[in-house]
């Protein structure tokens, strides 16, 4: 009898309205496991849900162990622009793996496939902003070899 045991293989795809108390609850608290069966799907949720899930150029992308399990989020949303030759440029937002497996390379995965299908849009560039306080997260994308090229601003509306 061995006592070594496989790691959980893992799914990334977009994700499906079932999901979503599961994202939620990613996004609710980062630092300990928030039990999706806790969260309220608000009327708001659901229309954003929505509004991403139509729209080509947004996703919420799951990266989900078999059985079913959520571990990590993302939401990308592929920009149109002038510059760089007119090239598309994808925005990451929303980057979150699920406290308690935080350490196994999830994060790496999910971003992996993040920019894998970044590219295979034809964007030249992946961008991402981060709060100034989440220092690890910083750490983290400073080693998947993400720049601090810009500063960024935000205007509460």
């Amino acid at each position: 009898m061995s006592l070594v045991t496989e790691p959980p293989a893992h799914t990334f795809r977009p994700a499906t309205r079932v999901d979503l108390p599961a994202v939620l609850a990613l996004l609710a608290d980062e630092d300990q496991v928030v039990d999706p069966g806790t969260v309220v799907v608000t009327e708001a949720y659901e229309r954003a849900f929505v509004a991403i899930d139509t729209d080509p150029r947004n996703e919420m992308l799951v990266l989900v162990e078999d059985g079913g399990t959520v571990v990590g989020c993302l939401q990308a949303t592929y920009i149109p622009g002038l510059g760089r030759g007119g090239a598309e440029r994808a925005l990451v937002e929303a980057v979150r793996i699920r406290a308690d497996r935080r350490g196994d390379g999830l994060g790496r995965t999910l971003m992996a496939h993040a920019i894998t299908r970044a590219r295979s849009r034809g964007c030249v560039l992946v961008q991402l902003t981060s709060n100034k306080e989440r220092e690890a997260a910083h750490r983290f994308y400073a080693a998947l070899g993400f720049a601090r090229s810009h500063e960024g601003f935000k205007l509460a509306l």
